[in-house]
């Protein structure tokens, strides 16, 4: 029996075969970049994940591997907005990343009253929440808000076309603010009505839930066999946490990727502003969460202003540069930030330059700074109420020792690295090995390795972490400044190329 995961992501497409033993056979991998249009603005046209499903799928089966069970996943929450027949209307606004609705979170807040928000839906209003995207494209897109019925995201789009279902998982209707009640576990209806009145909201299921079989019409674009069960699927980072069974209360998942997520199994809910309170993967979990709106995003930045050097070699090069950069301190808001600040107009910051510092030092200084990052965030959680017992390491930033190990230093945490790290695609795969046979996937994915704490190299980042959380208040007025002078630049060189 072989079992198919695909995830769609922010800078690629992952497919993987996956055996009743949870070993990977093959896997298949689409690049693909985002639109960003406008300051704040990050899009993807929808029609780009069926295709690239469509391609990671034919290439996988290949060999003739007969496919049991198809799990999905993807980024979000999105906003992918079509009509009464399923045809998306624009491209799909992506999750936090896209800053565009602060005036309508600013809105909803006074209207819906930002407290009941929380008390209701888990989370407040923020640049992750959904309702604040659809008022956008109400008030800036009539057209497209007249004729849009439906909402999709990267996993029930793709549910929807294999099988036709027009489902969305509890969990990511969850990060739907603030159309879920989080408390009833159902969309609320006057919430609904006061952003979107005519929505058609998609019928509700759990992730791990079958959305349908296979239609002809998709086994024919696709190669699998019509009947194919096909789950509901459900936001990346969940799967993700699914893949390296990080999934029990204590339980954090840590996902080292483009942008940095974090997800902490929690046994209650735990409402708190500055953090993401959702319902889990499983029927039962509730989970405290936190977004960091880049991380390997910063590093690959960084890669290329440096002529696009090997990784292994700026690794190696930071590695050199040691504990603290060779006195250099980063802010790694370079898209602004989520969670637990929640400001779209936060910066990037480098301080304590000199020349004398080298790419190693720059490098290193984009490593140690998601690292204060997610301490900041596990340090957020920790006040809310979570018991953070466990800490799971998945995504592609685990391949090298110096970045997991750099995090166990800042935190103080040892991690968990399991053996494999495919990350979403493999936990799509897994939750579809689980509607075949639950038990059977138990023994999945065991931990190959540890990365414990230094604490030589912890003792100095205690002090280092000080100055971090310092830089942003005493930074905060000029950067705000210069967001929206960056705006207005646009904004002219924007009216200039129009003649």
């Amino acid at each position: 029996m072989t079992f198919l995961g695909v995830d769609i992501g922010t800078s690629s497409s992952k497919g993987v075969l996956v055996d009743a033993s949870g070993m990977v056979i093959a896997t298949a991998v689409r690049k693909h970049t985002v639109s960003r249009p406008n300051p704040g603005h990050v899009e993807m046209d929808p029609e780009v994940w069926w295709q690239e499903f469509r391609g990671i799928t034919r290439e996988l089966l290949s060999d003739g591997a007969r496919v049991e069970a198809v799990g999905v996943s993807g980024m979000g929450p999105c906003v992918c907005l079509a009509d009464a027949a399923n045809q998306p209307l624009r491209p799909a606004i992506l999750y936090g990343v896209d800053t565009r609705a602060v005036a309508q979170i600013a809105r909803l807040d006074a209207e819906l009253d930002r407290q009941a928000v929380l008390d209701r839906c888990g989370s407040v209003l923020s640049t992750q929440a959904v309702g604040p995207k659809v008022a956008w494209v109400a008030e800036h897109e009539p057209e497209v808000f007249t004729a849009a019925r439906r909402l999709f995201m990267p996993a029930s789009f793709l549910a929807h076309r294999l099988t036709g279902a027009y489902v969305l998982d509890h969990h990511s209707a969850s990060q739907s603010v603030p159309f879920y009640d989080a408390r009833a576990q159902d969309w609320y209806r006057p919430w609904v009505d006061a952003v979107w009145p005519h929505a058609d909201l998609p019928e509700l299921r759990w992730p791990g839930d079958q959305a349908g079989t296979v239609t002809a019409e998709a086994a024919a674009a696709t190669g699998l066999l019509p009947g194919t069960p096909v789950l509901t699927g459900t936001i990346d980072a969940w799967t993700e946490a699914v893949s390296v069974d990080a999934t029990r209360p204590g339980d954090l998942m840590l996902m080292y990727g483009t942008t940095m997520f974090l997800i902490a199994t929690v046994a209650r809910q735990l409402r708190v502003p500055e953090l993401w309170s959702t319902v889990g993967a499983f029927p039962g979990t509730r989970s405290l969460a936190g977004g960091m709106a880049t991380s390997g995003a910063v590093t690959e930045w960084l890669r290329g202003l440096f002529g696009s050097p090997g990784r292994a070699v700026l690794l190696a090069e930071a590695a050199d540069s040691g504990v603290g950069a060779r006195g250099l301190a980063m802010l790694p808001y370079f898209a602004g930030e989520r969670t637990p600040i929640a400001d779209p107009d936060a910066r990037g910051v480098i301080a304590g330059l000199t020349v004398e510092h080298t790419r190693g030092d720059l490098y290193r200084a984009a490593l140690e700074a998601t690292a204060h990052g997610v301490r900041h965030n596990i340090e957020a959680m920790g006040h809310a109420g979570a018991e953070v017992e466990r800490v799971v390491a998945v995504g592609g930033g685990t391949q090298g020792r110096l970045w997991t190990q750099i995090v166990s230093d800042v935190t103080g945490l040892p991690q968990d690295i399991p053996t494999i790290t495919v990350g979403a695609s493999y936990g799509a795969a897994r939750l579809a090995a689980r509607l075949a046979d639950e038990a059977a996937t138990a023994t999945w994915n065991p931990v190959r390795e540890q990365r414990v704490p230094d604490p030589a190299a912890g003792a100095a980042y205690d002090r280092l972490h000080s100055l971090y959380r310092g830089l942003y208040p005493a930074t905060h007025d000029t950067v705000h400044a210069l967001a929206r002078f960056q705006r207005e630049a646009e904004g002219f060189a924007s009216t200039v190329s129009d003649y």
